[in-house]
Formats: C-alpha cells, sequence, structure tokens
C-alpha cells in the first residue's frame, strides 16, 4: 500500500462504515484531506450506492469538516463521470484516492483502474482485514453506523434504524448474516464518531420498500 503521508486526498465516501473508516485510517497515516466524493443519481437527490439524501451527506461533510463534492449519473455514464471528476482533483493538486473496500478483488481494480485514468492513486487502508475485523474495530474506535438499507432477499426490514455495535454483530453472525454487509446484505450510515465535530441528526419518516430493498426513509 502507498503511503499518504502528507499528500492530499479525497475519499470516496457513501456516507456509510467502510468509507468512514476508511477515511479515519488515511488521516491516521497523515493523509491531508481535500473533499469527500460521493456519486448521485441521475437526478441528483440521493446516494448512488445506499440511498442518501443528499442534505444527510452534506450534515456528514460539515460534521467532518471537509468539503462534499459529488457527481450525479446513470449506471450506464457513472465510470465516466467519475474518472471526469477525478481529472479536475488531480489538476487541483489531489494525489491519492482513499476507498473502503475489504476484499472484493472486483472494486479494488475497478477503483485502481480509475485511479490510473486520472494519474492519480488508490489508497485501500482496510483491504485485507477480515470482515469480522474491520466492524469491530469501527465500534472499538467510537464510531456509530446506523443501517438504512437491507436487502429483504437476505435479511429481516426489522433491523433498519439498529445501531452496529458488539451484540448486533453477535445477532447477524447467529442469524447467518456477514457482519459487514459485503454480500449485498445491507447499508450503514456513520452519525457520529471521533471525527465528528457533532452528530448528524437523522429524521426517519417510516419505510421505503424499493424491489427486493427495503430503506429508512430519512430526511
Amino acid at each position: 500500500m502507498c503511503s499518504i503521508k502528507n499528500i492530499p486526498f479525497f475519499c470516496s465516501w457513501s456516507g456509510g462504515k467502510d468509507s468512514c473508516l476508511a477515511f479515519y485510517y488515511a488521516l491516521q497515516a497523515g493523509g491531508k484531506p481535500c473533499c469527500l466524493f460521493t456519486m448521485l443519481s441521475e437526478e441528483g437527490e440521493h446516494s448512488k450506492s445506499h440511498g442518501l439524501p443528499l442534505k444527510i451527506l452534506e450534515q456528514q461533510a460539515a460534521a467532518l469538516g471537509v468539503p462534499l463534492v459529488t457527481g450525479a449519473a446513470s449506471w450506464e455514464d457513472y465510470e465516466r463521470v467519475f474518472i471526469g471528476q477525478l481529472r479536475e482533483f488531480k489538476a487541483n493538486g489531489i494525489e491519492v484516492g482513499v476507498f473502503g473496500d475489504i476484499d472484493l478483488e472486483e472494486h479494488r481494480k475497478w477503483q485502481e483502474n480509475a485511479c490510473a485514468a486520472a494519474e492519480m492513486r488508490a489508497y485501500l487502508p482496510l483491504w485485507g482485514k477480515s470482515r469480522q475485523r474491520v466492524v469491530a474495530e469501527l465500534v472499538e474506535q467510537g464510531f456509530q453506523a446506523v443501517i438504512v438499507a437491507v436487502n429483504e432477499e437476505k435479511m429481516d426490514r426489522a433491523y433498519l434504524g439498529r445501531v452496529l455495535d458488539k451484540p448486533l454483530m453477535a445477532e447477524l453472525a447467529a442469524d447467518g448474516i456477514d457482519v459487514a454487509g459485503e454480500n449485498g446484505e445491507f447499508h450503514t450510515i456513520v452519525t457520529d464518531g471521533p471525527l465528528f465535530r457533532f452528530p448528524v441528526d437523522l429524521k426517519i419518516n417510516g419505510l421505503k420498500p424499493v424491489g427486493q430493498h427495503c430503506f429508512l426513509d430519512l430526511d
């Protein structure tokens, strides 16, 4: 893994646990944070990966004291828009992209190729750790991650709104659910932790089923 000490970086930001922990470790390694970068759906109102409202992503960025940069695209245009933004980052002196993937080789290759296309480097501080260890470290460091989306073919919607802590980790494991949600079981949002100047306030309006998934309807 490349060193990022004193190197300007952006963090690929989903709003969830893995991107937050990766951002934390990039700071611990001495990197210089320039911005969070989130890809949004075509209408530009929700995050592409977790379905989080832009307003909540902006609250996270404000709590972390780091600017939020967004791009909006369909899946067909995703790579073009993503790399286009990375080239803008590079032109403004950002050298490294920080990503929160743990062990999905296809994701890592895509991120490395996207960064290479913009003459940047990819930094994956969670890479190679066990999924259990990553979630345990998140909890031990004091971050609060809330489950905001579930795949109902893999787990029950009753998990929505619960905070990911050690008792819940044990419960997920007992139910045969990957504790990191790396098989698409669930997504989270981080609302508080050691980097946050104030907690993010989640207003839950109910549930929003979309196909096989169910999301918290957040405001």
